[in-house]
């Protein structure tokens, strides 16, 4: 019998693939880049202390047993995965290979490579997070205005809460990153306080007791 119930749990949960629970899930978006994109130096010069900050928030999430899930661009390179990736970023010479090696994803962590700028469009991102048990996003990495912005929209639509740290995003320009910020939390309900101001036990807490209930995919935006 309980081999049975053993064989069970497995199965419900990605044959073992996925063994975190989690209502909280921290995403880190496309922070393992090249860098090597039209107008890359000024996001270059923000994603350093960026970085330093997704790497402090990571080890404070797996602290109280937070997963990671990278959410990453394959960059067209459609015969690659996500580990020959990150060798590519972190090679000699390459413009991101001090943030790469900074925020190197370990054996704990998650994966999910995209093609597009959503980490839900044609990925296994929204199968990864129902085996979680997801219910609120913390939202990370490169660019506010693009990949994080287009993810954030996809989720809320999926009924997930979300969580983006202002400082933990970067994009070309602080103007980008403060539109797009403005647009999450007026029509995503984001909350996008700094990673500092972030109690994730509380969050975590709250979230699994259901105090902060996931939200219904057909809910209607307030009217602005």
């Amino acid at each position: 019998m309980g081999r049975r119930r053993k064989a069970a749990a497995r199965a419900s949960n990605l044959h073992g693939s996925a063994p975190d629970r989690s209502a909280v899930v921290l995403l880190v978006i496309d922070a393992i880049n090249d860098f090597a994109f039209p107008e890359s130096a000024p996001v270059l010069a923000a994603a350093g202390p960026m970085a330093r900050r997704i790497h402090r928030l990571k080890r404070a999430a797996r602290r109280i047993g937070i997963p990671t899930v990278y959410v990453n661009d394959n960059f067209g390179r459609w015969r690659s995965d996500f580990h020959t990736l990150v060798a590519h970023c972190q090679a000699p010479g390459a413009k991101g290979r001090a943030i790469t090696k900074l925020l190197q994803p370990n054996r704990r962590d998650y994966f999910v490579l995209k093609p597009k700028h959503s980490g839900f469009y044609s990925t296994t991102l929204d199968l990864l997070l129902e085996h979680l048990g997801a219910r609120t996003l913390v939202l990370t990495g490169l660019l506010a205005d693009s990949c994080i912005l287009f993810t954030a929209q996809d989720a809320y639509m999926r009924g997930y809460g979300l969580l983006v740290p202002e400082d933990c995003v970067a994009a070309r320009t602080p103007d980008d990153v403060r539109q797009a910020l403005t647009q999450m939390r007026r029509t995503l309900h984001a909350d996008t306080r700094p990673s500092a101001a972030l109690a994730l036990s509380g969050l975590m807490s709250r979230t699994s007791h259901g105090q902060v209930p996931r939200r219904r995919s057909h809910q209607r935006s307030p009217k602005l």
